[in-house]
């Protein structure tokens, strides 16, 4: 006959695997959507566009330049108590009683309908952050939205996802205007900042270097240009004499 106290322990173990399971769905225990990502924030938390490609476990995202027309169906999660006032990828600091969502490659401030395809609810959230870094999971809640969308229990729910705008400075074409620089390079020492730009000028090309506290680097960038999209094929013709070019917004 089985000792009693054998049973006891082995009650116990059972009991742990099982909560174990159960806590497994709940978005408290998963990684949070933006702490392996550095694409879209300086050191001062300054915001940027987080246009600039990243990677995150071996695997590179590349960032949409506009949201126009976007549309995706896939899973949605939450993330909640865990990571509220922590700070998000384009510099925010997370708050789970706002209408906001991550996602890997939508520009910062685009404004997205959120339809669940089981329930048929709707919200309307606006993208500060990136993740999830799951596989096949295309966006992540704030806890507020996740309540409003009827997911909190579930954990996650097939949703379909659309841009409705929303990102300051867009336009009616999807690009966005204002002032876009391309990044040549950054140097520690400003005499080498200024050899590259006097170089470049030489070539006909617009530049400025400028010094960077937030990495105590000068950088050299062409520009300005007026849309992100004009920005974007300045720094494809570069790639060949400067292939880790990237665009950054003033």
């Amino acid at each position: 006959m089985i000792n009693q106290k054998i049973l006891y322990k082995l009650f116990f173990c059972l009991l742990l695997v099982s909560l174990s399971f159960s806590f497994s769905g709940c978005s408290w225990f998963k990684s949070s959507p933006s702490s392996d990502y550095s694409g879209g924030t300086s050191k001062g938390g300054k915001k940027q566009r987080g246009t600039k490609p990243y990677t995150i476990k071996g695997k590179t995202y590349y960032p949409l330049t506009s949201a126009h027309n976007y549309s995706e169906e896939g899973v949605a999660s939450w993330y909640g108590p865990g990571f509220h006032g922590k700070q998000t990828a384009n510099g925010e600091k997370y708050d789970m009683h706002t209408m906001t969502a991550a996602h890997k490659i939508l520009p910062f401030d685009t404004r997205l309908k959120v339809t669940h395809l089981g329930n048929g609810k709707q919200i309307t959230v606006r993208v500060n952050d990136r993740g999830p870094f799951v596989s096949n999971r295309i966006i992540d809640l704030s806890n507020v939205a996740a309540k409003q969308l009827g997911i909190v229990g579930t954990g996650t729910a097939k949703v379909r996802i659309e841009s409705i705008g929303g990102v300051k400075g867009m336009d009616d074409s999807g690009d966005l205007r204002g002032k876009f620089y391309v990044q040549i390079g950054a140097f520690s020492l400003k005499q080498n900042a200024i050899n590259l730009s006097t170089k470049l000028k030489q070539q006909g090309l617009t530049n400025r270097y400028v010094y960077a506290d937030s990495i105590s680097m000068w950088r050299v960038q062409i520009g300005p240009y007026p849309t992100l999209h004009s920005a974007e094929r300045s720094r494809e013709n570069l790639r060949s004499t400067h292939p880790y070019n990237f665009v950054v917004a003033d």
